[in-house]
C-alpha cells in the first residue's frame, strides 16, 4: 500500500462567464477559478495525490499548462486519464478524502454529486469536506479555493491492460 498527498490552488477569475467546477459539479451563480484547464481543483488535488502515491509526477509534467490541448478541458477527463495511468503501473484505488477550504460557495448541497462523480472515475470511494479559513489570509478573503486529497492505492492482483 502506499499514500499520496495532493494540492491544488486557483484564484477566482476577472471573467464573468467562466464557469466555476468543482469535484465534476458545475455551480450556478458562482464565480469561477482562473486555470488552462477548468480549474477544478478538488479534482486536481485528487489527481495530485494518485500520481504522488504511484510514484507518477504531478499533473504539470503529463499536462502542461503550456500546451493547448490541454487548454479548457475538463479535469475529470484528466483525471480518469490519471487513474489509467497508475492502473497501468499495477495499483488500484483504495480511497481518496478531500478536504476543500474556502469562503463560499457552500459546497454541502453539491456533496453527494461531487462524491458520485468523483468515485465514478476513480473507481473507488471520494469523499470532500469543506471548511472555511475564518477570514484569514487570501482564502480568508475569498481570493480562492484550495484543496487537499490524500490517496490510499495499493498493488493490483492483475494489472490493468
Amino acid at each position: 500500500m502506499r499514500v499520496g498527498l495532493g494540492f491544488d490552488v486557483h484564484p477566482f477569475s476577472d471573467d464573468p462567464d467562466r464557469p466555476l467546477v468543482l469535484g465534476g459539479v458545475r455551480f450556478r451563480d458562482a464565480r469561477g477559478l482562473d486555470g488552462h484547464s477548468d480549474a477544478d481543483v478538488i479534482t486536481h488535488a485528487v489527481a495530485e495525490a494518485l500520481l504522488g502515491a504511484a510514484a507518477q509526477g504531478d499533473l504539470g509534467q503529463h499536462f502542461p499548462d503550456d500546451d493547448p490541448a490541454w487548454a479548457d478541458i475538463e479535469s475529470l477527463v484528466l483525471l480518469g486519464r490519471v487513474v489509467k495511468m497508475i492502473g497501468a503501473a499495477g495499483w488500484e484505488v483504495v480511497n481518496v478524502d478531500c478536504s476543500v477550504l474556502l469562503e463560499a460557495p457552500r459546497l454541502a448541497p453539491h456533496r453527494r454529486a461531487m462524491q458520485q462523480r468523483l468515485t465514478l472515475v476513480v473507481g473507488a470511494d471520494v469523499t470532500v469536506k469543506a471548511r472555511r479559513a475564518e477570514g484569514l489570509g487570501a482564502l480568508g478573503r475569498g481570493e480562492g479555493i484550495a484543496c487537499w486529497a490524500v490517496a490510499l492505492i495499493e498493488r493490483a492482483e492483475t494489472p490493468a491492460t
